[in-house]
């Protein structure tokens, strides 16, 4: 029964780190030093789907899968709990690197916008 709950805690911990890293631009509009933790966040993500690697957090909720006697999953989190949601035929190597480009690049945007506020007003 813990083990379930520590499984389910991780994979919380893993959803609400890809969303902030998706929308954690937009409160560096509202706080600028939250940028020193989202930059680095964004770097992470990025690299790990350009380069097909897994999160930590990963291998740590199948642990804990595991000893819960639950069956595990293949795969990373993103192509086992978000892509089947979207493209239900799995995610391809070409689409982990369009994630992780799609990650800067979206970023990149919303900095730039932050940056243009900072420095040429509200």
């Amino acid at each position: 029964m813990f083990s379930n709950l520590l499984a389910d805690a991780v994979l919380l911990v893993h959803l609400a780190f890809i969303v902030f890293v998706v929308f954690g631009a937009l409160f560096v509009f509202h706080r600028r030093w939250i940028a020193w933790i989202h930059l680095p966040m964004v770097l992470w993500a990025s690299v790990v789907n350009l380069m097909h690697w897994y999160c930590p957090l990963t291998p740590l909720e199948k642990y804990f899968r595991a000893a819960a006697g639950q069956t595990g999953y293949e795969g990373g989190f993103i192509a086992h709990y978000i892509v089947p949601l979207i493209y239900p035929q799995g995610m391809s190597y070409d689409m982990g690197v369009a994630i992780g480009i799609g990650v800067l690049a979206w970023n990149v945007l919303l900095y730039s916008l932050v940056t243009y506020r900072a420095h040429f007003g509200n």
